[in-house]
């Protein structure tokens, strides 16, 4: 391990992934940046996730295999073991692109200053790790973030870990958007700044499972409820697209109830 470089920790919190989980870990192991710390945090998994992760387990510097509050809670288990200077999490079903911290790295030391550094490009993969949409999200700064587009991108963000100490890491109450949250107030600790590369390092699995999916409504309620808390108006675009998000969710509820209960003719 080259030590001159700046130490990168990486989490994966873990629940029941199994059918997923080997190609995150091999994602993180295959990284061409050399001084990584990988910590997984598994919340008692009763599928093949441990079998999965023994067979890397001398390549994994710390796992942890105990009942937990939900993946935030996961999360923060990990950014109060990790030692690194930059801290970032990888869901147990995304996935990096090999140069992906080595980029990373790059910006922070260019511009040592930031909370968050990421990539703003980012693929969309099914469950058969198919790419199916391609996602790019440039946000300048917070009022941004608040106001305008409150979308981001997680897999491939990293963030000075002092600022994460400083913003009392994540929210374990949020279940759905806890980065965003954790964004929001990092931003009051530096600045933020993405890549200028014209390609994804990373992977978003989002599938028919996913929570995101299975729990659409809550998942915008959630992000309303924390741009409001963290001062957006209520007048913004990004409350307004919100609103317009949940009515179009109700009316597909509706109409999927009416076809459910349609009479059968004779």
């Amino acid at each position: 391990m080259n030590t001159a470089l700046p130490k990168v920790s990486i989490i994966t919190p873990s629940y029941n992934q199994g059918q997923f989980i080997e190609a995150t870990i091999r994602s993180v192991l295959n990284q061409t940046y050399p001084n990584i710390e990988y910590i997984i945090v598994d919340g008692g998994s009763t599928d093949e996730t441990m079998s999965v992760v023994e067979k890397y387990r001398d390549r994994i510097d710390i796992v942890i295999h105990e009942k937990d509050k939900g993946q935030s809670d996961a999360i923060n288990k990990g950014f109060k073991l990790a030692t690194g200077e930059l801290v970032g999490w990888l869901n147990s079903d995304d996935v990096f692109y090999p140069d992906c911290v080595a980029e990373i790295v790059r910006m922070y030391q260019q511009q040592p200053d930031g909370s968050i550094y990421y990539i703003p490009w980012q693929n969309g993969i099914d469950a058969k790790g198919t790419i199916h949409n391609l996602a790019c999200r440039k946000i300048p700064n917070r009022n941004y973030l608040l106001n305008t587009s409150y979308s981001i991108i997680q897999p491939s963000s990293f963030y000075n870990r002092e600022h994460v100490q400083a913003a009392g890491y994540l929210n374990d109450s949020i279940h759905y958007c806890m980065d965003l949250d954790l964004w929001l107030r990092l931003l009051n600790h530096g600045p933020i700044y993405y890549s200028n590369i014209d390609m994804p390092l990373s992977g978003f699995r989002n599938w028919e499972l996913s929570k995101t999916t299975t729990g659409a409504d809550k998942f915008l309620k959630e992000i309303r409820q924390t741009l409001l808390k963290h001062g957006a108006s209520v007048y913004s675009r990004n409350i307004c697209s919100i609103q317009v998000g949940l009515l179009k969710v109700y009316l597909k509820r509706l109409l999927n109830y009416g076809h459910a209960y349609r009479p059968v003719s004779s």
